[in-house]
């Protein structure tokens, strides 16, 4: 049986910029093992598989060598896929069942806007191993209950002008490291880049996941709950975030890049 495999571009309206995320939707559980042999095999950031189950959609999420228990992009390129190929109607919000909780979609004049459980970093010193991957002296570090590390630089051209030493980076506790900035430029509110070679990631091109602390930061540190965002990767991405007590808005644009069909068939899940 041929099974839906599509490419898309998240957090941006042009093709060829933010992040690519493969979207692949069957009609029952697959295995763990088959899951990630096909995203190591697209070779993207993150491969969403995701089942219908009632009215709701059991997404998962991996990178090339291991899942993960959240992301952001590929949780946008899902429901942009969905919303594209029929399975929900334009107007009908999506909730995603997923190892992080229930995920909602839902479309928002341009923009499709995902509803996230809002984390806090908490201060921490900055590891000897951080400070000599990023070869920089941090206004603040933090870290996240899942295992993020946070670190805000003096200035958007420090963020920009990073070189990490991945090596380094990889060996250090934690899923990522998101550094950031306040913004320069272009009426954008704040600026990041995301690293996380510990998950085959060297830089993720758009973290949306990231805001999910991001934004809660700098509401603090700006004293407003709603921002521009922009990833500056070398692909790039822009993120609308929106605060709202304990959950986090982020939104963005998706553009379809391909959509054809998987031939090898599906290794089903016994659950």
């Amino acid at each position: 049986m041929a099974i839906l495999l599509m490419q898309v571009d998240a957090f941006t309206d042009k093709l060829f910029t933010g992040n690519p995320a493969a979207v692949c939707i069957m009609d029952k559980p697959a295995e763990e093992d088959w899951m990630q042999k096909v995203a190591t095999e697209m070779n993207l950031s993150e491969t969403a598989f995701l089942h219908r189950q009632g009215e709701e959609f059991v997404l998962r999420w991996f990178t090339p060598v291991t899942e993960v228990d959240l992301c952001g992009h590929a949780t946008l390129a899902a429901a942009h896929a969905l919303w594209e190929c029929g399975f929900v109607l334009p107007d009908k919000e999506i909730s995603f069942i997923t190892k992080s909780g229930v995920l909602k979609a839902k479309k928002k004049e341009k923009l499709i806007e995902m509803d996230f459980p809002a984390e806090l970093a908490s201060p921490v010193p900055a590891p000897p191993e951080l400070l000599g991957a990023l070869e920089i002296r941090p206004k603040y570090t933090g870290k996240t209950g899942t295992g993020d590390y946070l670190v805000e630089v003096e200035s958007e051209e420090v963020l920009r002008d990073l070189k990490p030493d991945f090596a380094k980076l990889a060996v250090l506790p934690a899923r990522g490291v998101c550094v950031t900035s306040r913004a320069s430029a272009n009426g954008f509110d704040f600026v990041s880049r995301f690293f996380a070679p510990r998950l085959g990631i060297n830089e993720d091109p758009v973290t949306g996941s990231a805001h999910s602390f991001l934004g809660p930061y700098w509401g603090v540190h700006l004293e407003k709950d709603d921002f521009l965002a922009y990833q500056a990767s070398a692909r790039g991405g822009i993120l609308r975030v929106r605060l709202c007590g304990n959950r986090v808005y982020i939104g963005g644009e998706a553009v379809t890049v391909f959509k054809g069909e998987f031939t090898g068939g599906l290794a089903c899940s016994q659950e």
